[in-house]
């Protein structure tokens, strides 16, 4: 074991569990590896996932109009960074196509509205399933991701938001900290989840 993470969120009775692990002296396949701790996991009714280090994840970043977060997460990648494959960029709007293109990424247009909403996400899961998606990043991405969609992936879809939640969470978080007075500001990756803002925390900065 090279390092072991774990958290216990006692509001919602949840215990996470983090390993990585050095495989050089392990004996047996990975799919016997797989299927042992699918025994294993299922007594306790576990939800596991594994993932080789090999294998760069292959990662859909969803934007809106805003560029910055897109430009710092593309950067960062080609400065070696990020160790992932960026497979390609969805948007609601076309506005940041020049930016993809001047990277080599692909970029996918699915314009939402109240109507087209459950129609849209069905064609956004199609692609990240052709694509075979590991993560998808919400990089300023105006758009709250239905229930459904988010169930689609858990714990595999990171939200920025531009606040130290759990304080000022939904929209305008700066202009709220701002109101209270609040002397320092900062941002929060953190998983999605069906509630807005509220998922488990990955890391925070001012």
């Amino acid at each position: 074991i090279l390092e072991a993470q774990q958290h216990l969120d006692e509001h919602d009775g949840v215990f996470s569990q983090r390993i990585q692990f050095d495989p050089g002296e392990l004996d047996i396949a990975r799919d016997q590896l797989e299927a042992l701790l699918a025994i294993e996991c299922g007594r306790y009714q576990m939800r596991w996932r594994i993932a080789y280090s090999d294998r760069p994840k292959r990662v859909a970043i969803f934007v809106s109009k805003f560029e910055h977060c897109l430009y710092d997460l593309l950067i960062r990648h080609r400065l070696g960074e990020l160790r992932c494959e960026i497979a390609l960029i969805v948007s609601n709007h076309p506005d940041l196509g020049g930016i993809a293109k001047q990277f080599g990424v692909a970029y996918h247009v699915f314009p939402i509205d109240k109507q087209n909403k459950a129609e849209q996400e069905r064609r956004e899961i199609e692609l990240l399933e052709r694509e075979s998606i590991d993560l998808v990043v919400l990089a300023r991405y105006m758009q709250v991701l239905s229930d459904s969609f988010i169930a689609r992936y858990p714990e595999r879809i990171i939200n920025i938001h531009h606040s130290t939640l759990p304080a000022f969470s939904g929209a305008r978080p700066y202009h709220q900290a701002f109101e209270r007075g609040v002397k320092r500001i900062g941002a929060t990756a953190h998983y999605a989840t069906a509630e807005l803002d509220e998922g488990p925390i990955i890391e925070q900065d001012v």
